[in-house]
């Protein structure tokens, strides 16, 4: 299947991961995510030019963008912990059960049909969407972050979904931390480094659930894949992310609240619509 693919698809394949890395990068640095949520819908669309059946094509997107989200996630942290934005201790609270979620959805992705993960991203990014655009200052869920077996709660369900749409969880973090009243600039922020803790973990988890898929015959893993991780995609790709994130962070300064927010909202929305879309086979 994969031996037969013209010269014309490749080039189409490069040209289309580099320009990706690019803007996920930007993203990244803009709204404290690592730009899954717009990695994942181009890898989907590239590997469907490059004929990866259907029902290994979603996770092998996820998966992909979760190795991405690594080095990406990293330089986007760093830079908006020398602006002094980053609350740790929120980090600290979520690490143990956003680890153990994402090791749960890596399992939940072995065995998942395809239209789980668009699901999950319709589900997620259209609340998150909302939220940002039409919600309110009086839309909270308490005046603080809680503390105790509530916050852990939130994180093992931010590590589950996360790993599952193959984003760094700045969606989902963003979404509680704003909910109880944490300003955005500190949410976008806090969340990137929320991207380092669930990427390394779902990368290996991805490994994990595609390695039955590999060495199949005939092939429905494209050439280079470990597991659902396309090494391809990751040579591509990578580069221009690390390139562009400092520059999403300093937009991401310069923009005021509610021009951040709207931004992000309709980022996120059309996200959603997009893989809402997909579930119907558009």
């Amino acid at each position: 299947m994969f031996q037969d693919i013209a010269v014309t698809q490749l080039v189409i394949l490069a040209v289309g991961l580099l320009a990706a890395g690019a803007v996920t990068g930007l993203l990244a640095g803009i709204f404290g995510v690592g730009g899954g949520a717009i990695i994942v819908p181009v890898l989907y669309e590239l590997f469907r030019i490059q004929g990866v059946p259907e029902d290994v094509r979603m996770p092998l997107a996820v998966g992909t963008s979760l190795a991405i989200i690594i080095p990406t996630s990293i330089r986007s942290f760093r830079a908006h912990q020398k602006k002094g934005a980053v609350d740790l201790s929120i980090l600290k609270a979520w690490a143990v059960p956003v680890v153990v979620g994402v090791i749960l959805g890596s399992l939940v992705a072995r065995y998942a049909p395809a239209g789980l993960f668009k699901l999950v991203f319709v589900l997620v990014a259209g609340v998150s969407a909302i939220r940002l655009l039409f919600g309110r200052d009086s839309w909270r869920l308490g005046t603080d972050l809680p503390t105790g077996p509530l916050m852990k709660i939130y994180g093992l369900l931010i590590g589950v979904l996360s790993s599952l749409m193959g984003i760094g969880g700045g969606q989902l973090s963003n979404l509680f931390m704003t909910f109880y009243g944490r300003p955005i600039h500190q949410a976008v922020a806090t969340s990137s480094g929320l991207g380092v803790i669930i990427s390394i973990p779902g990368t290996l988890g991805y490994i994990y659930a595609g390695w039955p898929k590999m060495g199949l015959v005939p092939a429905v893993l494209p050439p280079l894949s470990l597991g659902y991780i396309s090494l391809i995609g990751m040579a591509l790709v990578i580069p221009t992310s690390i390139l562009t994130a400092p520059l999403g962070v300093t937009i991401a300064h310069k923009l005021s609240k509610r021009r951040l927010e709207v931004a992000f909202g309709i980022f996120l929305l059309l996200v959603s619509l997009r893989f809402l879309l997909g579930l119907f086979g558009i």
